[in-house]
């Protein structure tokens, strides 16, 4: 798993989740996934990429 740090692009979530730019936007403006804005840049912390891969896994296991 990633370090607690980790900081992952856009880009690169677009890449692990295999979604395009919009999709990661919506999922970013509807609170499902978090960020922190650095300047004009948008990061996601990558432990905020597991939990939510993590939820969405309990999710279809119920």
């Amino acid at each position: 798993m990633a370090p607690l740090l980790d900081l992952l692009t856009v880009p690169q979530v677009m890449a692990r989740l295999q979604l395009g730019r919009s999709a990661v936007y919506d999922l970013l403006r509807s609170g499902q996934l978090v960020s922190i804005t650095l300047g004009r840049a948008r990061r996601i912390p990558a432990r905020a990429l597991a939990d939510f891969i993590h939820a969405h896994l309990e999710q279809e296991a119920a």
